[in-house]
């Protein structure tokens, strides 16, 4: 059997080499920082993450969700904060199914690499940074963080898996491999926590209602909480790095107090502490990676992050690094030379990932400016009756994003824009109103016009 050794033993990582030792294949995991289940989480520097469909399919298929499933906490909607205090809850979609999960990087992580532990097929190694690979003499040159001591071992299939940070990305646009383009997003942000009401794991309660990803939608800015299963919530704030209101103008504890009152009132109540979070934790950048190259030499594969990062405003990062596991596993055993795999994989999953590259970004502008208006909740209101009228001829487009993982990114793209030049054409001619007979008939009409 052939032996991969991944870079990078994050939940990506980590997925993709159970799948391969399930079919037999020895695996290396090859991690830089320190093992999880025996290291504290950095405070402050992940996003909470929203499980979706197309993750879930890429964990129940390394039947791991029985591991999973105790870590996560159903969202079946948004609940919105506006400025006065007022509450309103925005399902997601229209039955028990089209839910999200909200699930701690560090829990899942640490989920994964138990599993991994338990697998005699796999081998962790943990505090060893991968300096260099050398996809043509199948080497790769590792560091041992605790020693300093570098050493260069062969290998021979490789799969990075190393985050948008990627050494092994480096490495090969270095080499002429790939080319590689950052956008930064003009926005930033900064992890908070909203502490469990009562003494943890004696009857803690949460502050908000848990079932729900909570958003404060403020135009060019928001902030957003996911719960945690011990009671608390993790909130981020998004904003712009520079200008008013921006990172640089809140230099001090009285201007973040003074944010918080004014925009974030309710939230603010619940984090005593406030100020000394926003001392201690560092502020993170967003971007999108583009990356023309993913394989080299049919021995090297980037994978996630590492090929394809994104802002994660559709909640889509993790879901798609996942759903790569899985297609990727899906050609490997499709095609007995792995080399024929990887050249395939970045052939058809890239129009995908440049996707929802491009929705992830149009979700933000959504999240904090247009679910305030009153517009925004109407047109959500007839789209779920155009769904429930004509079945699958008619999916909303974040419907087909999070909970139909048999439906490719470009093809919900596609769908969606299709769909919302429809919806235009009906608000011309009937507004907001309901699918009365007349308009049954004329929504019929624009449905076969369009080829839905």
């Amino acid at each position: 059997m052939i032996r991969y050794t991944i870079i990078g033993a994050g939940p990506v990582g980590t997925l993709m080499g159970l799948l391969l030792a399930q079919r037999g294949h020895p695996v290396r995991l090859i991690e830089r920082r320190a093992d999880p289940r025996g290291a504290p989480p950095p405070a402050g520097r992940s996003i909470n993450l929203a499980l979706a469909a197309r993750g879930l399919k890429a964990i129940e298929q390394a039947h791991l969700f029985e591991r999973v499933a105790p870590h996560i906490i159903a969202m079946p909607g948004r609940m919105l904060h506006e400025l006065n205090g007022a509450l309103q809850f925005l399902p997601y979609g229209q039955n028990e199914r089209e839910v999200i999960y909200a699930v701690g990087r560090d829990r899942l992580g640490a989920t994964l690499i138990e599993a991994a532990a338990a697998h005699p097929g796999i081998e962790l190694q943990f505090e060893t940074r991968c300096l260099d690979l050398d996809p043509v003499a199948a080497t790769l040159t590792l560091r041992d963080e605790r020693s300093g001591a570098t050493h260069c071992e062969p290998f021979e299939i490789a799969l990075a898996a190393d985050g948008a940070g990627s050494a092994v990305r480096a490495a090969l646009a270095a080499q002429g491999y790939t080319r590689v383009r950052e956008v930064p997003l003009a926005h930033d942000y900064k992890e908070l926590t909203i502490p469990a009401r009562g003494a943890a794991g004696n009857g803690a309660t949460w502050a908000l209602e848990p079932h729900a990803l909570h958003i404060w939608p403020r135009g060019g800015y928001m902030l957003i909480a996911l719960p945690n299963v011990d009671g608390s919530f993790t909130a981020t704030l998004f904003l712009a790095r520079d200008g008013d209101p921006g990172f640089d103008r809140l230099a001090g504890d009285l201007s973040v107090r003074e944010l918080f009152a004014q925009q974030f009132a309710d939230a603010a109540r619940l984090m005593p502490d406030l100020e000394g979070q926003f001392r201690a934790h560092p502020q993170g950048q967003l971007g999108t990676l583009y990356c023309q190259g993913w394989q080299a030499a049919g021995r090297v594969l980037l994978l996630g992050d590492a090929a394809h990062a994104i802002v994660p405003f559709h909640g889509q990062g993790l879901n798609c690094g996942l759903e790569d596991c899985r297609l990727l596993d899906q050609l490997l055993q499709q095609h007995g030379a792995p080399a024929e795999a990887l050249r395939r994989f970045e052939a058809e999953r890239r129009p995908d990932t440049d996707a929802i590259a491009a929705m992830a970004l149009e979700n933000y502008v959504e999240m904090r400016d247009a679910v305030r208006s009153t517009q925004f909740a109407q047109r959500q209101r007839l789209a779920a009756e155009f769904e429930r009228a004509f079945g699958g001829r008619f999916i909303p487009r974040y419907s087909m994003v999070m909970f139909h993982p048999e439906i490719p990114y470009r093809e919900a793209q596609r769908r969606g824009a299709e769909q919302e030049r429809l919806l235009d054409a009906f608000v011309q001619r009937f507004d907001y109103g309901s699918l009365h007979p007349p308009g049954l008939i004329y929504a019929q009409q624009l449905l076969q016009a369009a080829g839905l």
